[in-house]
């Protein structure tokens, strides 16, 4: 505080602008009340709607589904090199370091099974084991049902022939691991300072369609973003196409959920080596207080629940996928499979109750020629984004931005996969559509941190009013 009030300047200046600054703070949760309320832009649904549902709804099964066990084990790889620059070395902070999962930890139906099957038929022991010993994904050996050779042949022609809108980990490398991510829970890390910055840096400036004509950094931990106030700013944004306008709003919510979990889940302080961890209310100001945001952090959460529409969109659009009696998510626990199935379908029918849903065919919605290469370049960008994770030196960071970016990435493929979705069969592999169990599993976990994002900012609200 003191240090806003020294550069306001000495005498009467100063102290007016001192006493408005406090004003402005103390009223600070109805600020953000004010401005993170109703109706966002570019979709017909209002912010209270969505937190009534996530509170009552979503947030307590998605927590549930978080912690059964198909769920909290994630398979990636962390040593992959950063494709676009020399690395500036591994953060050597504690709290960066991921600690992987033991293989006598990982279920036998996780870890036997080939990377991207989920089907209790692709995960039988017996079929699995003479797999293995081919030591070739996807082997097909002599002791397979046709039906099983039918599913594994689809699968690779599928695999091979997919266009994701991420770069996928070969979780056939021997760098990848098993990631308890119960045990490696998101929060702050101490990570920052120009590896940090050029990882978002790369993201915003160069992959979020900004034209040369708009000086004015995107990146929110750039050191300066001049005198803008950002209405010149946003008047170039909502002259974007749609498309565009969608891509940054998700990179920028996206980036506000993740700031949202480092300040609820922040290192108050250490003794004896016992760290305490909790919502830290400095940070939270710091990062989204429209005072010291120049009106920036109301924006960044209405882009927060923008991104939360998205995915509970792709939630919704994907259920048939998983109704399927085919489909079953295998552990080898036969009777928590059978639950977390269950549990899975019950969200799956939250997510369709939900009547103010983003209407995704607006999109691509032009001549065919032109709506092609638009998605094709907003595919491309977005998949360019996925590598530059791997640019991330805290191990921490990269494991969870790895696994919410994938997942948006997984969104966006069902988005855009609506009629290959309706054309499914009820008792055989998809042709047509399908999705390896490391998208599962990073849909669902990157959902479930939006889900806690939004809850998370009910509990600041709260401190807040408290702290006045």
């Amino acid at each position: 505080m003191s240090r806003v009030v020294r550069s306001a300047g000495s005498g009467q200046g100063a102290v007016v602008s001192a006493v408005q600054l406090l004003v402005a703070l103390s009223f600070f949760p109805g600020v953000v009340e004010a401005q993170v309320t109703g109706v966002l832009d570019d979709c017909l649904c209002d912010i209270d709607s969505i937190d009534n549902f996530n509170t009552y709804k979503i947030f307590p099964k998605m927590k549930k589904l978080q912690e059964r066990d198909y769920f909290r084990y994630y398979k990636v790889n962390l040593k992959r090199p950063c494709p676009f620059w020399a690395e500036d070395g591994h953060c050597s902070i504690k709290d960066c370091h991921v600690e992987p999962c033991p293989e006598s930890k990982i279920p036998v139906g996780i870890k036997a099974g080939s990377s991207n099957k989920y089907l209790k038929m692709a995960n039988d022991t017996k079929e699995l084991e003479d797999c293995e010993q081919a030591n070739k994904l996807g082997a097909i050996n002599s002791t397979l049902s046709n039906q099983s050779k039918e599913a594994f042949i689809d699968w690779a022609r599928y695999d091979d022939s997919q266009d994701h809108f991420c770069e996928l980990d070969d979780e056939r490398s021997p760098a990848a691991q098993y990631v308890d991510l119960l045990l490696n829970p998101e929060r702050y890390t101490g990570y920052k300072g120009p590896s940090a910055w050029r990882v978002w840096n790369s993201i915003y400036e160069e992959n979020c369609f900004k034209p040369r004509s708009v000086y004015r950094p995107l990146n929110p931990l750039a050191p300066s973003r001049g005198e803008d106030d950002g209405e010149s700013f946003y008047t170039w944004l909502e002259g974007l196409c749609l498309e565009k306008r969608v891509f940054y709003k998700l990179i920028s919510g996206l980036h506000a959920s993740i700031n949202l979990h480092l300040c609820a889940n922040y290192l108050l302080e250490e003794t004896w080596g016992k760290p305490s961890w909790g919502p830290n209310i400095k940070e939270f100001k710091r990062r989204f207080d429209p005072v010291e945001t120049k009106g920036e952090g109301p924006r960044r959460l209405k882009n927060l629940y923008f991104l939360y529409l998205i995915e509970l969109r792709a939630l919704s659009k994907v259920a048939p996928y998983f109704e399927r009696s085919v489909v079953d998510l295998y552990t080898g626990n036969v009777e928590e499979d059978a639950d977390t199935k269950t549990l899975l379908l019950n969200i799956f029918q939250d997510t369709k109750s939900f009547p103010m849903h983003f209407d995704e065919k607006s999109m691509f919605a032009g001549d065919k020629k032109g709506a092609k290469s638009l998605k094709e370049e907003f595919r491309l960008h977005f998949k360019n984004i996925s590598r530059i994770m791997d640019c991330v030196g805290c191990d921490k960071c990269r494991l969870w931005g790895k696994l919410q970016t994938q997942g948006l990435g997984t969104a966006l493929k069902i988005l855009f996969s609506e009629k290959e979705i309706q054309k499914l069969p009820e008792n055989s592999p998809s042709k047509g559509f399908q999705l390896t169990r490391q998208e599962i599993v990073a849909l669902l976990n990157a959902f479930g941190r939006l889900s806690t994002s939004i809850r998370e900012l009910q509990n600041f609200k709260v401190l807040l009013q408290h702290s006045r």
